[in-house]
């Protein structure tokens, strides 16, 4: 939960902006994005793969280029 109380002489543009930086720092919008549709089950495990395989093979070309050098 974010809580930002104006402070004295603040204007709301700034409480506004404070605000929003408070939720972007504590992931409230990713959350919100990834919560917006269901993906069942399979869907998430299919996509957990594909991230992983993403991830490794980013990893193998990484260690590749150093090995060349």
């Amino acid at each position: 939960m974010v809580n930002v109380k104006v402070r004295e002489g603040e204007s709301v543009d700034e409480a506004i902006r404070r605000f929003k930086r408070e939720c972007e720092r504590n992931g409230i919008m990713q959350e919100i994005k990834k919560r917006e549709f269901y993906k069942s089950p399979s869907v998430l495990k299919k996509e957990r793969l594909a991230e992983t395989k993403r991830k490794i093979r980013r990893k193998m070309l990484k260690d590749s280029r150093w090995a060349n050098k």
